[in-house]
């Protein structure tokens, strides 16, 4: 494999291709580790940098996807890189290298980092380009590739629940910023992150301007009543979390259990039975209480079910998620 086809790019400049996997640059074992992938150069942690007139820093203009390794397999490698192309093309960014380049470059990150169980962060930016805004400037895009080890919640954690506080700012309106596009720009999750930040906790729970519930700031949201799973639409404004559809799709089907897309407010994911989230970080995690405050102080605190931590289903799920990615067939497609 050489380099990509030049191609015009999505904004009518003409892209110049980045250097294949067969082309890399090898760095020796003296380096400092993680070795990354930097716009066709595999590079060491301190040397592993991009220039300050890059538009995905100068603006947030880009996108991105959080990837896990299990085994040495790329889990849902296939959707994962249908997603970082749609939300490529839904910014009109066309990305220099082909998808089978793509997952060629996290094979090597993964190999040159023995890595067998890990995250790989993938970021794909407007690239270099001046000053002003017009991406009609940046001739290619860039693209990084990091694959390392990841330690996100502790172990106890994930079987008591966790705590979270409902978010007073609202979640960006699907008309303003897509939350389906999984770019760059992720200052409303950050903002209401630091919510969660100032009363002690990880995660949030975000609603939108109409009051339903959306996701947190990294994870989808989903609520079990009465045996059944329920887990906001996408049109809710949601990033379409790739766990949330293996959730959907393959833990809820093998434990036989029905899975319900629907809109929900506030009151009635407190009275879920079990509420858990999804993430490709976190993987599956029980909430185990949901707080509320204006700002200053907790206004009212709301336990999560009839039993303390993990709830029983909840638990059966990500066991089975467990199984599935410690086995030898982690499914990449």
């Amino acid at each position: 494999m050489g380099t990509s086809t030049i191609a015009p790019n999505a904004v009518g400049n003409t892209a110049v291709a980045l250097p294949g996997p067969a082309v890399f640059h090898v760095p020796s074992a003296q380096e400092e580790r993680p070795f990354i992938y930097v716009n066709g150069q595999m590079l060491p942690k301190n040397k592993a940098m991009v220039s300050v007139y890059d538009h995905g820093l100068l603006y947030g203009d880009g996108v991105f996807e959080g990837i896990r390794v299990y085994r040495g397999r790329i889990f849902k490698s296939k959707q994962h890189m249908d997603r970082l192309y749609k939300c490529a093309e839904a910014i009109r960014m066309q990305i220099p290298i082909s998808k089978d380049e793509m997952v060629a470059v996290q094979r090597r990150c993964i190999e040159m980092n023995n890595l067998a169980d890990g995250y790989i962060r993938l970021v794909v930016s407007r690239g270099y380009g001046t000053l002003g805004l017009d991406p009609r400037k940046c001739p290619v895009p860039g693209v990084i590739c990091i694959a390392d080890e990841i330690h996100l919640f502790p172990k106890e954690m994930y079987e008591n629940g966790m705590r979270v506080v409902v978010a007073n700012r609202p979640k960006t309106p699907i008309p303003c910023l897509d939350p389906r596009i999984k770019s760059l720009n992720y200052l409303n999750n950050i903002l209401a992150k630091c919510e969660a930040i100032d009363f002690g906790c990880h995660e949030v729970v975000m609603l939108n301007t109409d009051g339903d519930v959306t996701e947190g700031s990294g994870d989808n949201i989903f609520m079990i009543k009465d045996g059944v799973v329920y887990t906001t639409p996408s049109d809710a404004g949601i990033l379409e979390g790739i766990t949330r559809e293996f959730v959907q799709k393959t833990l809820c089907p093998a434990l036989g259990l029905k899975c319900i897309e629907k809109n929900f407010k506030l009151d009635e994911l407190l009275k879920a039975d079990e509420v858990f989230l999804t993430g490709s970080a976190a993987e599956i995690i029980a909430v185990s209480q949901i707080d509320q405050h204006d700002g200053k102080v907790i206004t009212t605190a709301n336990h999560i079910g009839k039993v303390k931590g993990e709830g029983p289903l909840t638990k059966k799920l990500r066991a089975k998620f467990r199984e599935i990615v410690t086995s030898d067939n982690v499914p990449e497609e």
